[in-house]
């Protein structure tokens, strides 16, 4: 049995799916899963609230917030840091800060793909809000990054049910990291998916300025729309490469078992292999 522990810390487009990919169709055995979450909020008070989970005793935990590096992401690590825990985040991007944290015995998958949402009051609203993540989850499943995280938390879980040591992932996804998971056979839909990873790992670029530099409520509002509409475009794009591999009969599906290997199939009539 693999007991895994999910912490969820405010909130990326990766955190509405974190806990589900181990297990699918919840039909998946020699797997516990328990989930900790905060909602929105992610700062210290948050954090400390976390240690609760340290009670189910898990294998391992799953740490995923927005910018690990924030006060209340590092607060949790501390409470954390005895433990097999692997961060999940958008950042940090620099290889110092990212050595530091596997110097401190910490895995991690940094996402620079998952994007920043334009959470400005003169513009978010709880509709839009909604919208922007599922643009931005139709990118991260369609173009690999679900399967990245599926895969590297299923070689932990295997390690963890054996009784091994676990050897926990280092990985900043970028997004050739990210397309190469994705199981595309047809090179203009990888094109495109790959094509749509990089305009989301572009949005926050855009985001950002419109999130804490800018003042006027034009430069805000027109910069953070600029942005939703190239999460937009992304997620369309990624629909496109996806609707190319359908029309080919070849969209690649890696289903779990019921023991919980990965099984394999492409043909939608075929039956998935080991």
């Amino acid at each position: 049995m693999a007991k895994i522990g999910f912490i969820k810390l405010g909130n990326l487009g990766m955190s509405q799916v974190i806990d589900l990919v181990q297990d699918e169709i919840a039909a998946r055995e020699g797997i516990s899963v328990r989930v900790f979450g905060t909602g929105p909020k992610m700062g210290k008070d948050e954090a400390a609230a976390t240690a609760e989970l340290k009670n189910f005793d898990a294998d391992f935990y799953v740490m995923i917030s927005p910018n690990s590096s924030a006060p209340g992401p590092t607060a949790a690590r501390e409470i954390y840091k005895d433990v097999p825990c692997i961060v999940i985040s958008d950042g940090p991007t620099k290889k110092e800060d990212r050595e530091a944290l596997q110097a401190a015995g910490f895995g991690y998958i940094i996402m620079t793909v998952d994007p920043l949402i334009g959470a400005k009051t003169e513009f978010l609203d709880p509709v839009e809000m909604a919208s922007f993540n599922s643009d931005a989850m139709k990118v991260l499943s369609t173009c690999g990054v679900v399967r990245l995280i599926q895969e590297e938390l299923d070689k932990v879980a295997a390690m963890a049910d054996e009784g091994k040591e676990l050897e926990l992932p280092h990985i900043l996804a970028k997004p050739e990291k990210c397309i190469e998971r994705a199981g595309f056979n047809n090179p203009y839909a990888k094109a495109k998916a790959l094509a749509a990873l990089h305009m989301a790992d572009s949005v926050a670029k855009i985001n950002f300025p419109a999130c804490f530099m800018m003042k006027e409520i034009e430069q805000v509002t027109l910069t953070a729309a600029a942005g939703h509409e190239m999460m937009r475009a992304a997620a369309q794009l990624a629909i496109d490469a996806r609707e190319i591999e359908k029309a080919n009969d070849s969209v690649f599906r890696q289903p779990h078992a019921k023991k919980g290997y990965q099984m394999t199939k492409t043909a939608l009539y075929e039956k998935p292999q080991q």
